[in-house]
């Protein structure tokens, strides 16, 4: 069984109460910068992987996709997205994103936020993503970045007086899981480094067409205090693809 924390009732419930889960993608820090990357939509077949509440799918048919499917391991992320979905274009399916195996030139486009540091292979996502993907298709993700992830608490040092000092970084080379601590709460992570998300799309086939480390939108600066903590390092690394 694949990892699945957030069918865990506790975590659900605090995952929910966060604002990107409640207010949606204008909520999301790094929305601003990957929406820019985000593809012309116009009758595409579009595949989410770890679509938890639905937000991109809904994004995508919203803006003319032809179909989306989401795909994730949670059943109660799953049963919110379907709450918050009218659109017959959108379908959701349970099952670990690890597991799909759709046909071949199934898809237009391919999006995925905020889920691939929770599985072990960026290299057997990236085959399987290859095989149903058009040539010529749209390949865009987030994830968090590998300098947030490598320490593995992903945690502030401090001082005494609990200050923030810096940002801690360790065993970065050391691609390997990550006992993370997620809204208070135990989560098993696979740190990654750049090289290999970047490598691994250019080797599997890939342009990359866009890298952003999104700093938050100005307005979330002025109006969230623990925001200015988030300029003194990147949290999340943003890549659009084009399969050759």
């Amino acid at each position: 069984m694949k990892q699945n924390k957030y069918d865990d009732s506790i975590f659900f419930e605090k995952y929910s109460n966060m604002e990107r889960s409640k207010n949606g993608l204008e909520a999301a820090g790094e929305w601003h910068e990957l929406k820019k990357m985000m593809p012309n939509f116009l009758n595409k077949r579009v595949l989410d992987l770890g679509c938890g509440f639905g937000w991109h799918c809904r994004y995508a048919a919203e803006n003319g996709a032809k179909s989306a499917i989401g795909v994730d391991i949670s059943q109660k992320m799953l049963s919110e997205a379907r709450k918050k979905t009218s659109s017959e274009k959108i379908q959701y399916i349970c099952m670990p994103i690890e597991e799909i195996d759709f046909p071949t030139d199934s898809f237009d486009v391919v999006i995925s936020s905020l889920a691939f540091h929770y599985i072990q292979s960026f290299e057997d996502i990236l085959s399987k993503i290859s095989k149903c993907l058009i040539n010529g298709g749209d390949f865009v993700f987030s994830v968090e970045h590998p300098i947030f992830t490598a320490q593995g608490p992903q945690d502030w040092h401090y001082d005494k007086q609990g200050n923030k000092l810096h940002w801690p970084v360790d065993r970065y080379y050391i691609e390997s899981a990550r006992n993370a601590v997620f809204l208070g709460e135990e989560i098993l992570k696979y740190h990654k480094t750049l090289t290999t998300y970047l490598n691994g799309l250019i080797k599997s086939g890939f342009e990359i067409t866009g890298i952003v480390e999104p700093k938050p939108a100005e307005d979330l600066l002025n109006t969230v205090p623990e925001m200015l903590d988030e300029l003194r390092r990147p949290m999340m690394l943003l890549v659009s693809s084009r399969k050759k």
